[in-house]
């Protein structure tokens, strides 16, 4: 009897058992799981590639190339990145119409998603700037003002003072930006599309981006009042006083010429 009592456990052995055995679980796991994440996301992204290549092969190897190395028709997309994909399909520009010009913004034929792979796809060629993230372009911790002041100086010569829009040489003219996305403002202050030079971190900083972004955003918002009268679709003080200057003293003179012809009318009858 006493052998028998000496080999009872304890009551709380099956609790120490099971409490190792819980934490041998989790250190399995904390072990693990980190790379079977890994290898899951490493998965996805080679998917989107391949489903990119697709969508690729159908609606731009015709101009871009079968590897986008780029042909006489398109420009080469090595090295783009995929905020150039974003923005170029993302706003209906591509794939083109035709060729001109300038490709004008259109509405796009591709739902997100797809997008997203062509975009994995092109950066898979080669190394370049990544899609921004709303903590990027959104409003918060935006000076609006300081926005303002940038936009003047490294914007307003082709966009107009409150993005607008206006004439360029040889057809091409910059695009308003009023309704535009936040996120296709970045990437195009990004990339430089077409004639827009390229603003990267090293010219205007994530925070400039912001900044401009947060300035337009205002300029052309709901709540924002025009206190000069009509506006002329905001060309610029110089342009607007030329037009007014112009039609005002030509309609003053018209309206002079009627009166002379009424009164010498009148005083030979």
């Amino acid at each position: 009897m006493k052998k028998l009592s000496a080999r009872r456990r304890h009551p709380l052995a099956a609790l120490v058992v099971l409490l190792l055995a819980l934490a041998c679980t989790g250190g399995l796991y904390a072990a693990f799981a980190p790379a079977d994440k890994a290898q899951a996301d490493e998965t996805a992204q080679s998917l989107a590639i391949d489903e990119g290549k697709k969508l690729y092969s159908v609606g731009c190897a015709s101009c871009h190339g079968t590897d986008g190395q780029g042909t006489t028709d398109g420009p080469s997309l090595v090295g783009v990145g995929a905020a150039a994909v974003d923005f170029q399909v993302g706003t209906g520009r591509m794939p083109a119409q035709q060729p001109g010009a300038q490709v004008p913004r259109k509405k796009n034929i591709y739902s997100q998603a797809e997008i997203d792979q062509l975009a994995a796809y092109v950066a898979s060629l080669g190394a370049g700037p990544t899609v921004p993230t709303k903590e990027q372009y959104g409003p918060e911790g935006a000076d609006i003002a300081k926005g303002g002041d940038l936009f003047r100086t490294n914007c307003a010569q082709c966009h107009n003072f409150t993005g607008k829009g206006g004439a360029l040489t040889h057809g091409k003219y910059a695009p308003t930006l009023e309704g535009v996305d936040p996120k296709h403002i970045y990437e195009a202050m990004e990339t430089g599309p077409q004639n827009m030079p390229s603003f990267p971190d090293g010219t205007l900083s994530e925070q400039n981006k912001k900044d401009i972004i947060a300035y337009l955003n205002a300029v052309n918002g709901d709540e924002s009042e025009s206190r000069g009268g009509l506006e002329l679709g905001g060309i610029g003080p110089v342009a607007e006083g030329l037009f007014g200057w112009i039609f005002g003293l030509g309609t003053l003179i018209a309206v002079a010429v009627w009166v002379a012809a009424r009164t010498a009318k009148a005083k030979k009858s």
